[in-house]
Parts: C-alpha cells; structure tokens; sequence
C-alpha cells in the first residue's frame, strides 16, 4: 500500500460518512494499523460504540451502520484488524488470511482501546462486534469490567455449522500443520467474486452486490481464504471461551444475537452460550443468515432494534443485561 493511499475508501453506493478523523496506530510487534472515529452531529454525545468487524472485513464496509449509530448521537471508533483491510499483512501472499497468534489480535484491541479510543473518543464506551471481533471481545471480556460498559456479539464466532470435517479432525490437521511450520498454508481456493445466489452471508441483494462492488474495485480491501494457522487460533479461543472458568469472569453486561440460518456459525452454540454466563443472555434472529448487520431490512431493523435497546446504558440504571 503506497503512501498516498486515502485512508478512507468511498464508492458511488458506498460514500464515507463525514465529521471523521482517520489514522495509524502500532499494533503489537509494531504492524501498522488503520483506524477511524466517526462524530455524531449532535453538540453533546451520548458515548462510544467500539466496532470490531469479522474476518475479510474492514471499516468500508460498515459504513450504513456507522451512520445509524451517529444519527443517534453516538460515535463510533473502528480499526481494520491486523492482516485485513488496509492494515497491514501479514503474508506474502496479502490475499490470504492469516493471524500468528491468537492473542495478537487481543493485544491490538487492548491498544487500541488504550491509545486511541480512552483519549480521543467519548464514555461510556459500548463494543459491537461481529463474528471473529465478537470472539477476540469474549475472549477479552474478563479484562474489559473498567473500559467497556456493554457488549453486543452479532453471531459471535463460537462454533462452525455444516462443517464437512468434524471440529476435532480440523483441529487435528490443523494443530499438525502448524507443528511442521505450515501453519500458512491456505485453506482453500480463492473464489472471487461470488455469486448472490447460496451465499452464506445475507438475503438483501442489495447489500451483498454493494459490499462485492467494494472489493471488485478496491481489492486492496479483501481477503480469500484463511490458512490453516488462523483456523487453528480461531478453534483453540473457541475452546477457551466457552469454559465456565473463563464465563465466571465476565461482568460486562452482553447481549449476544445469533441468527436463526446462519451456515457458518452454529446458531446452538450461541443460545447455549447465553445461557452459560451470568453476564450473558442471547437472542436469535429467525431466517437470517450470518452477516446480521448486512442484512435485509426484514432482519436487520430487529437487529439494530435490539442493539439500540441495550446501549449505551441508561445512566440511571444499574448496568444488568435483563
């Protein structure tokens, strides 16, 4: 990526919401990261959203949702996570998703929070996090009681649906490849673009061709396949987190909210996991599919109904989710 490179990306379909501030932060091991802080209109905020995207995803393509969360007087502070984006890669290979260390990505939220979003941002600060930025939040949870007032995981990624390997043989092979120092080797063959129809991501055309039209004409943006190292984090954090010695240690409030014909994330785990902790409750979102906040309206409007409904918490009332 050259140095001339505008920090933000808009489309025709797709414009940059205003009142931004844009810039790098290091993340561990000094990789240079991409973030911004959308303001609201409004003189006097009513707080943060912390936005964590999932993988193969970047600030771009949550424009539409940051411009709900500022109509409603809030800002919003993201970042492109490492290896994704215009974060910095990973790989020789810049297409290929990749992550070393799981706690890499922990340590880059951690900086984030500390250097960009405590100074420059306003409280209370609320995280909304889709997918694999869901995981890295419930993983983190436990050291988040001071900073983040309430969570809100959009199919969180906390098990695989419709796996044609079973979970233990893909950790197997996986674990395998990393030990003989293959752990970058991809997963699978790079299929770009997609076709709307079967997608496992959204039912709204719109959005799905809005978000394809994005990486076709900035493919500096997207990702293919992970490899099997990333695959292998992401399988050991699933593990962890859904242990009750790691969910007793949870006191942020969290709304969880999976949707219903998800192909990638097993909605169970999700309902199960909400029952597990105490912190923690979950709803599902009958009929839809993974990327909840790129939805058709018919499922995203519940979505942001629910989200708009638990933060930020009202000052007046101890924070409970429910």
């Amino acid at each position: 990526m050259s140095d001339d490179t505008p920090l933000l990306i808009g489309t025709d379909g797709n414009p940059a919401p205003g009142h931004h501030v844009t810039g790098w932060f290091d993340g561990v091991g000094g990789k240079r990261l991409r973030y911004a802080i959308f303001k609201s209109d409004v003189a006097v905020a009513r707080g943060t959203v912390v936005l964590l995207q999932g993988r193969n995803e970047c600030i771009e393509k949550y424009y539409e949702t940051i411009r709900h969360f500022t109509d409603r007087g809030l800002w919003v502070a993201t970042f492109d996570w490492r290896g994704q984006g215009l974060s910095e890669r990973l790989l020789k290979n810049p297409l290929r998703g990749h992550v070393r260390r799981f706690r890499d990505l922990e340590a880059d939220l951690a900086a984030f929070l500390e250097t960009i979003v405590l100074p420059e941002t306003r409280l209370p600060f609320c995280l909304v996090a889709h997918s694999m930025g869901a995981l890295v939040a419930l993983s983190m949870a436990p050291k988040l009681a001071n900073r983040i007032d309430r969570m809100v995981l959009t199919a969180p990624f906390v098990d695989l649906s419709n796996q044609a390997v079973p979970v233990w043989g893909l950790r197997m092979v996986t674990r395998l490849m990393r030990m003989i120092g293959l752990g970058w080797v991809g997963s699978g063959r790079d299929s770009f673009p997609q076709p709307f129809a079967g997608n496992s991501l959204t039912t709204d055309f719109g959005r799905f061709s809005r978000n394809q039209a994005l990486y076709v004409e900035h493919p500096e943006l997207r990702l293919g396949p992970p490899s099997l190292g990333w695959i292998n984090e992401m399988l050991n954090a699933i593990d962890r987190v859904g242990k009750f010695e790691h969910l007793d240690q949870i006191k942020v409030p969290t709304l969880l909210i999976g949707a219903g014909n998800d192909p990638i994330v097993a909605a169970h785990a999700i309902e199960s996991l909400g029952n597990r902790f105490r912190a923690g409750r979950a709803i599902m979102i009958d009929g839809a599919r993974h990327e909840l906040l790129q939805e058709a309206d018919r499922y995203r409007v519940p979505v942001l109904a629910a989200i708009d409904a638990f933060i930020p918490p009202d000052q007046d009332d101890p924070v409970s989710p429910g």
